[in-house]
């Protein structure tokens, strides 16, 4: 009878490990992975998209765009420092 009692008790121990824990497991895995495809999927199109739109861009440029000189700091705003000992 005892032993009886164990190896239900041992059955219920399986079943409640298989359908609460792995199981549940197995299907968050499972969406998991899906999602991680699908943005991954929509990050591929995103930079083709962007790669289409630069090459189109750079195609109808005809000539390359004016360069700005370069602007020098204001040196009034400098304070120069002395060290007093």
């Amino acid at each position: 009878m005892l032993k009886t009692l164990i190896y239900l008790f041992l059955a219920w121990l399986l079943y409640k490990l298989v359908f609460d824990f792995i199981i549940p497991i197995y299907r968050s895995t499972k969406v998991v992975r899906r999602q991680m495809s699908d943005m991954q999927e929509a990050m591929r199109q995103q930079y083709e998209q962007q790669q289409a739109a630069q090459q189109g861009y750079s195609s109808q440029q005809k000539q390359p765009p004016v360069s700005r000189p370069e602007s020098k700091p204001d040196k009034g705003d400098y304070i120069d420092f002395e060290e007093i000992k």
